[in-house]
């Protein structure tokens, strides 16, 4: 789940970069923000404590949770804000670049290392599952 959360968001961030319609980005980037939120959340309220207690990790998921606290950041600079000009932009290209970032680092250490615990990944996945649909049908349409 985790990764199609990262596929779907690397997806809207090329969309972005295609379109040149300020009410479009407006729409993409709103997309982007909600994807990452609840996607955030997900992994610092479940995901994380998991994997930190499984593989008593004192590195991986603190640096992980120091990057979504860097993306919120970002995420507060754009969400909500007319796409007005370069500034907006660039700020959409660094968040892209922080993603990319963070993804990479996840699905090359973080998961593999996951995956070599005792976890119950199924049921793990499904508590993911259920805390994304309440996080997604609190937000506002």
């Amino acid at each position: 789940m985790l990764r199609a959360d990262h596929k779907v968001v690397s997806q809207l961030f090329a969309q972005y970069d295609k379109t040149r319609s300020a009410a479009r980005k407006k729409d993409i980037v709103t997309k982007i923000c909600n994807e990452l939120s609840v996607h955030a959340e997900i992994e610092e309220d479940i995901f994380y404590p998991a994997v930190q207690q499984a593989l008593k990790d004192k590195e991986l998921v603190p640096e992980a949770t120091v990057e979504h606290a860097t993306l919120k950041d970002l995420i507060a600079q754009v969400k909500d804000v007319e796409p007005d000009g370069e500034m907006f932009n660039a700020r959409i290209k660094v968040l892209s670049e922080y993603v990319k970032h963070h993804v990479k680092e996840e699905q090359n250490e973080m998961f593999p290392k996951a995956r070599g615990t005792d976890l119950d990944m199924k049921a793990l996945g499904a508590r993911m599952a259920q805390r994304k649909a309440e996080l997604l049908a609190a937000m506002p349409a």
